[in-house]
Parts: C-alpha cells; structure tokens; sequence
C-alpha cells in the first residue's frame, strides 16, 4: 500500500511537472518567436521607422501655391527623396489651431504660416550625412526659406535600432538557455523515479541508445505539443493587436511567418530532445553508488 501510494504521487509529481514544462517552454518559445519575427523583419522594420520621418521644407512668404507645387513636382528626381506631401497655407494653419488652440492667430496681423512640403526619405538616405547633403540641395532653391529636420532625432533611431537588434539577440539566447534548465529538471525528476529500472537494463546488456530512445522520444512529443500551443498564442496576439500597429503589420509577410513558426517548432523539438538526450546520457553512465547518492 506505502509503495502504491508513493508511486502515485510521484505519478502525479511527473504530471504536474510535465504541464507545467509545457507551459513554461511555451511563453518561452512565444518570446522567441517574437524575437524571431522581429529580427526576421528587421531590415524592414527599419526601413519602415525610418522612412516615417520626414523633413518639413518651409517655402517663402511670396510663393504662391502654383510655384510650389510646379517646384514640388520637381523634387521625384532628387536622388533619396521617396514621396512628397504638399501642405497650403489653410491646412498648416489647421494644424496649428489643433496643436496650440483655435486664438493662436489673434496675435498675428496676417497668417504666420507658410506653404511647406513634407518630404520622406528612402531609409539608405535617413543617416547624418546623407541628410546634410539633401538640406543642401533643397535649400539650393530660392523658394525654400527653411529645410527642417531633427538630427538627434535621426541619430537616436539608428543607435537605438542597432541596440533593439542586439538586444533581442541576447534575449534569444538568454531564453534558450532557460528553456534547457527547465527541460533537465523534469526529465531528472523523472528519472529519479526510475533510475534503478535503468541501472538493472544497463547490467542485462541494453545499450545506452535503446535506454535513451523512449525519453528522447517523449521529449520530442512535448516539445512540439509546447511549440503548437506556442504558435497558436503567437498568431492569437497578432490578430489581438493588428488595428493598432496596421501600418506596421504590412510589413509582416506570410513567408516570414511560416519562417517563424518553423524556427518556433524546431526549437521546441531541438531543446527538449538536446537537453534530454544529455540528462540521460549522464545517468546511463552512473554506477550503483552514484544512484544512491542521486
């Protein structure tokens, strides 16, 4: 009867334990396929940061709309220059009214606002250098009063993406590292309960591939079932959160996903049958006295 009972917790022990390595490995696969499609899509994510800034080129006072627009017209052969956004007096002055209140004007005699053209670059061009080089040729004609851009601001995106990148690669391998930690803990608390019915297979001649095949077996099984739940809770956020990063979400292609998932389900398999494969292999060859120390 003591013997049943402690079979079945330890029964019950192994359950838990499996379930709740299920689990963990599974947040723990979702974080990196999050890293993953990141870094997948990084260059593209970049690009996209990037060429959402935009350098406001302010016109003189005297220009009318037909000179700016015929100029703007101009600009698509600027080497750098992706796209342009023609602004006229009334809408900057609408934009001012909601930026600093509908009486801002009441100071002024006339409209301080001039006519400006919003231009956005293509992301090879978004560095320090390249944009001194367009002010330059923007502010080469006479109709431009003033090129502005923030160049803290330019400095700050390409530091920054280069510290995001390394910083999801660290946080990759640091996950996969815990992932082989927790992986280990249960199939040693597993073997712990069997570790004699191994020894005795050891003595009557199985080898140490027939011994480790079964757990290396089951291992693969839960790593893959952690992947799949991994994968469904990664498109379930994904769907959760598009409307409010869709202009970013068109960066997210079908290919990249599906690359994703795949690096997800290798993972899953490849950490827990690795981790596994090492445990056993390590108890495999213990004699007697290691056993009971174990």
């Amino acid at each position: 009867m003591a013997s049943s009972k402690k079979k079945s917790t330890m029964r019950r022990r192994l359950v838990s334990a499996w379930i709740s390595t299920v689990i963990s490995l599974s947040l723990v696969l979702l974080l990196i396929g999050m890293g993953a499609l990141l870094m997948v899509n990084a260059k593209a994510v970049s690009d996209y940061f990037k060429e959402s800034l935009q350098v406001s080129v302010l016109l003189k006072e005297h220009v009318n709309e037909e000179e700016a627009l015929a100029w703007e017209s101009k600009l698509a052969s600027v080497p750098g220059i992706r796209s342009t956004r023609f602004i006229s007096r009334e809408e900057g002055v609408e934009e001012m009214s909601r930026m600093l209140g509908q009486d801002f004007l009441d100071v002024f005699e006339t409209a301080p606002v001039p006519i400006s053209i919003d231009v956005s670059l293509e992301a090879a061009y978004v560095s320090s250098d390249s944009l001194a080089v367009i002010k330059e040729t923007l502010a080469e004609s006479p109709l431009v009063e003033e090129v502005v851009y923030q160049t803290s601001l330019v400095d700050a995106l390409n530091a920054n993406l280069q510290k995001i990148s390394l910083g999801l690669a660290v946080l990759v391998a640091l996950l996969l590292f815990i992932s082989f930690v927790l992986i280990a803990n249960v199939v040693r608390l597993e073997l712990f309960s069997r570790r004699f019915t191994i020894y005795t297979m050891h003595l009557v001649g199985a080898t140490a591939g027939f011994i480790r095949a079964p757990f290396v077996g089951r291992a693969a099984l839960q790593g893959l079932f952690a992947a799949l739940v991994a994968i469904l809770l990664l498109i379930g956020g994904l769907y959760v959160i598009r409307d409010s990063f869709a202009q970013l979400f068109n960066i997210f292609t079908l290919e990249s996903l599906l690359t994703v998932m795949g690096v997800m389900l290798c993972c899953g398999v490849l950490i827990c049958t690795v981790s596994t494969f090492i445990v056993v292999s390590r108890m495999v060859g213990y004699n007697r006295d290691k056993l009971y120390a174990y």
